[in-house]
């Protein structure tokens, strides 16, 4: 019976450790706010804001001091997630000798930057919503303007004008998978060890959205230059990571060797370098030549080339894989059960 209650219910008390673990964490991140806070204002009254030069009605510091706040925190929540993306391929590939502190070290400190990494997207979005109720720019009653601002900010696809119309409804996507799939550590034991793993690995597509949100909406990196330049070439040490993980994989039973007698695994990992090797590739080439998709000054920028109906489909078949993945990991897991151990 004990055992049942268990194996039912979510692992309280490790997620009870991680939070109080992820207390310093959190202060950090909270102070890097507070310091990328100072500097965007500090470049609004200055005159320098790439965000002001985009929208002028912001120039105003102080008045918009909660939107600069929300901007502060999307940052802060961007290089969390870089970081806590970086750890977890740290801790899933074969850990480099010059790294300190030991594997269990190393994974408790993903788990707790993960933790901080969802709490500062929600501050994100949250400060968003506290910020278009404050401006209430429709002149609404205090019902129209909660709603109205409710409906732009947390419900996917409700932003409906200029580039927020995808970039919302992706920072949002971004959000919402890293609740579940973040937290999904804390309820491995009711889905099982390879099932929690094949779920896990997911957890790349949030950091992917992320990234795809701010360069699409992130004002500071809106045009080109050494900005937008510098996020992209944040990406390669996560891409070179991943292929080192994928090549060299921690787990015995997840390097090629063990995988010979297993040609589906074998063909996905080997779609899995391949889709590796190509996103280093195309970062190189994106900084290279200079066509990063920013917007140059003084120039009209170029229509949105993805729709709202791209991502819902986009979503539709990343939540088919998702399912599947954890289908045949399940499957796969109850298999090994139900065969007897040799002695």
């Amino acid at each position: 019976m004990n055992g049942r209650r268990t194996r039912d219910t979510v692992d309280t008390a490790a997620l009870r450790a991680d939070l109080r673990a992820a207390v310093p964490d959190a202060t950090a991140a909270l102070v890097v706010t507070a310091v990328i806070f100072v500097w965007l204002y500090a470049r609004v009254e200055d005159g320098t804001s790439p965000t002001v030069e985009i929208m002028p009605f912001l120039a105003d510091a102080d008045t918009f001091a909660m939107y600069w706040l929300c901007q502060a925190f999307g940052w802060s929540a961007l290089l969390w997630a870089w970081l806590t993306t970086m750890l977890g391929l740290l801790r899933s590939g074969r850990p480099p000798r010059w790294l300190p502190g030991s594997p269990a070290r190393l994974e408790r400190l993903h788990r707790t930057t993960s933790l901080t990494t969802v709490a500062l997207m929600f501050l994100h979005a949250a400060l968003f919503f506290a910020e278009l109720v404050r401006d209430n720019e429709n002149r609404l009653s205090w019902v129209g303007r909660v709603w109205s601002a409710f409906v732009d900010t947390f419900v996917p696809g409700g932003y409906a004008s200029g580039t927020g119309r995808v970039a919302v409804l992706i920072g949002l996507l971004a959000l919402y998978l890293a609740i579940p799939l973040g937290l999904a550590y804390y309820v491995r034991a009711r889905l099982g060890t390879r099932a929690w793993r094949a779920l896990h690995r997911f957890v790349l597509v949030v950091y992917v959205l992320s990234v795809w949100h701010t360069l699409l909406y992130g004002t500071n990196v809106w045009f080109d230059g050494w900005p937008r330049t510098t996020l992209w070439l944040a990406q390669l040490p996560p891409a070179a990571l991943l292929l080192v993980r994928l090549l060299a994989p921690a787990r015995p039973s997840e390097r090629v060797g063990a995988l010979r007698g297993r040609p589906l695994a074998l063909v996905r990992r080997v779609a899995a370098v391949a889709a590796a090797a190509a996103v280093i590739a195309s970062v190189v080439a994106v900084v290279v030549s200079g066509r990063d998709g920013g917007r140059t000054r003084g120039v009209d920028g170029a229509g949105l080339t993805v729709t709202q109906g791209m991502v819902w489909t986009g979503l539709a078949v990343f939540a088919v894989v998702l399912v599947v993945s954890v289908m045949l990991a399940r499957r796969a897991h109850h298999a090994r059960r139900r065969t007897p151990s040799r002695t």
